[in-house]
């Protein structure tokens, strides 16, 4: 809407208009805009929500309940006025005609909706909510959707897709193989996010380190200069993706406002599930599945260690941890639940260094090895021209 406005609106300087369209101001403008809504709209949301969804403290694990007692009744859904605050600053801010930002928003919304039916389910007496499969179901078919969008938006731009290795610069062809994969890390992203939303502010905080991340891939992806400079692909257009970044930190952060130990409210999966989603779209934008890995170790560590625990449980009847997921265990090994939470929030800022550091880890060929045949062929004749060249490369 904004950059409509810009585009219109003759009163003001074209040069003006221009710098007010940056890609940058405008994800600044988007994050501050989520977190004031996000603030704004927390106290009646909170109210709201607690006269309507309060989640009673169940869990299969009897240590769990008793750590988590003082949660019991804690409102829930809260995801819904966070997602609310990211709609509305992508709204403002967005570049609505950009067909990455309307696959986005898409698998927002669409993932709110699943999040939202599963809270709903076992709010209503269900303790687990919504029929596993059932639930898997619905999010295999929305990625299904956004692959297969995402693949036509990327083969009408940039031909087929490619997966690319951060560390030595390869890459492999996928073309429709792009469409299978790419669900595949929309589904495990928002299930791992769902995983690690499991005490006050964990889930939230870890998002806000690894969308950062995310979102500087996204925007060196869209940068032509800086693509080329790091080796990356360059992704016309994925720089706005930056716009919905911006407004999801912003939008966590006010939802951390109130999420933070000891939690007003709770995201449950109304809100993990489509900012996994989110966080998912924005690496298969950028074509950095791989750098997704690791910025989102936290989240990968906290799936991994669920996986460990039930096939170390079914094919030896021995556990690997104390309990799963991975911030249980070390609830039960005594840590205070702040301790936890900080150091899990450490180890995300740290994953999403790494993740941008391995950017750089391309193995380029010498200049050596970069010799054209025409030098070759002076280089053979003993002209003169080729001795230059070869000090030169030298």
């Amino acid at each position: 809407m904004l950059l409509w406005f810009l585009q219109q609106c003759s009163l003001i300087d074209a040069s003006v208009a221009d710098s007010l369209a940056k890609i940058t101001l405008r994800a600044s403008l988007a994050a501050l805009a989520s977190f004031l809504l996000g603030v704004t709209l927390g106290p009646r949301m909170i109210r709201w929500l607690a006269a309507r969804f309060r989640e009673p403290n169940h869990s299969p694990s009897r240590r769990i309940e008793k750590l988590h007692a003082g949660k019991h009744h804690t409102p829930t859904m809260g995801g819904l006025f966070l997602v609310m605050a990211i709609i509305g600053s992508a709204l403002v801010c967005g570049d609505l005609t950009n067909g990455y930002v309307l696959t986005a928003l898409f698998a927002l919304v669409g993932l709110t909706l699943v999040g939202m039916i599963d809270d709903l389910a076992k709010l209503s007496g269900r303790q687990r909510g919504v029929a596993p499969r059932t639930k898997l179901a619905a999010q295999i078919a929305l990625a299904a959707v956004v692959a297969l969008w995402l693949y036509r938006l990327h083969v009408d731009s940039h031909g087929p897709p490619l997966l690319h290795v951060p560390i030595g610069g390869a890459a492999v062809h996928l073309g429709l193989l792009f469409v299978p994969l790419a669900m595949l890390v929309i589904v495990a992203t928002s299930n791992a996010v769902n995983l690690t939303d499991g005490l006050d502010g964990l889930a939230g905080g870890c998002l806000v380190f690894a969308t950062c991340g995310m979102g500087a891939v996204a925007y060196l992806a869209g940068h032509r200069e800086l693509a080329e400079y790091l080796s990356m692909p360059h992704i016309a257009g994925s720089g706005e993706m930056v716009v919905l970044a911006g407004g999801m930190v912003g939008g966590l952060l006010g939802f951390l406002w109130f999420n933070c130990h000891p939690a007003q409210v709770f995201m449950g999966d109304t809100g993990s599930l489509p900012l996994g989603g989110m966080l998912a779209v924005l690496a298969l934008v950028a074509r950095q599945e791989l750098v997704l890995v690791l910025i989102g170790g936290v989240f990968v560590a906290e799936a991994v260690s669920v996986i460990a625990q039930v096939i170390s449980y079914r094919w030896r009847r021995r556990r690997v941890l104390l309990c799963a997921p991975l911030h249980h265990h070390f609830q039960f090994c005594g840590w205070p639940e702040s301790r936890i939470v900080t150091r899990f929030w450490i180890a995300a800022a740290l994953c999403s260094i790494l993740g941008l550091a391995s950017l750089r880890l391309h193995i380029r060929p010498s200049s050596k090895a970069a010799v054209s045949p025409s030098l070759v062929g002076a280089v053979a004749s003993g002209s003169a021209e080729g001795q230059d060249l070869v000090s030169a490369v030298d």
